[in-house]
């Protein structure tokens, strides 16, 4: 017998597409109100329709994961909206992909501000609302890279190291609040990142974002006492990409 999700709120960021807009959909379809937070309004008022069409509840706060006062924003519209927070998914991210020696100080900067800089402020931002309920979640999606390397990713991958390695001590800190971090490390799922990472790899051999969703379902509904740190997940084929 799993856990209902009925009533609770989560923030969701890169939630305009690819896996993020799966993870608001699933929750959504599970009955939890959802904040969706990316840079594009557009993407973002698209996938409020669809959850709306499914009879489900969310909220559109565009969201710059650079900049504090934009995350301070987006949790303070979802508490003055929904009264509560139980759910905190970290997906946004973005890439640079090429030889370390050539990468542009402005966009490891970028990459490290968007996917580690982000989660922690979000997180810190959170956890005094989290701390409320008998029980809150972060998930972080990090990626495969945050456990190997990959030539032309340095940037990319120091940046899930260090989400990872966020997200470890996180848990501990937490813990006693009852609150409970997860990390999702997915290999090559079918995004928009993944094709401008690898353009050369067959997409249709990717895991699906609705794959990454479902575990993320899985990791708030579970029962028991057990917690689950990290989920590694790959294609079954292993497909030699992060």
């Amino acid at each position: 017998m799993s856990v209902s999700l009925h009533d609770k709120v989560a923030i969701v960021t890169g939630a305009g597409r690819g896996i993020g807009r799966s993870i608001a959909l699933t929750l959504a379809q599970a009955g939890v109100r959802v904040a969706l937070a990316a840079r594009t309004v557009a993407d973002l008022e698209g996938v409020a329709a669809e959850i709306a069409a499914l009879g489900g509840e969310a909220a559109v706060v565009p969201t710059d994961m650079r900049s504090e006062a934009a995350i301070a924003n987006l949790v303070a519209t979802t508490v003055a909206r929904w009264g509560r927070l139980d759910i905190v998914v970290n997906n946004a991210a973005v890439g640079y992909f090429g030889p370390l020696e050539h990468t542009p100080t402005d966009r490891w900067d970028e990459v490290m501000a968007v996917n580690e800089r982000g989660p922690f402020l979000l997180c810190r931002a959170a956890i005094p609302h989290l701390r409320r309920q008998p029980r809150g979640f972060i998930v972080n999606i990090a990626s495969v890279v945050a456990v190997k390397g990959y030539i032309h990713q340095a940037a990319y991958a120091a940046s899930k190291h260090a989400l990872l390695g966020m997200s470890k001590v996180l848990a501990k800190e937490v813990q006693p609040d009852g609150i409970r971090v997860h990390v999702i490390l997915p290999g090559g799922v079918d995004t928009e990142l993944a094709a401008q990472a690898r353009p050369d790899l067959d997409r249709s051999q990717l895991i699906r974002p609705e794959e990454i969703a479902d575990i993320v379902l899985f990791l708030l509904t579970r029962e028991g006492i057990a917690v689950i740190d990290e989920i590694q997940v790959r294609r079954e084929s292993a497909l030699p990409f992060a």
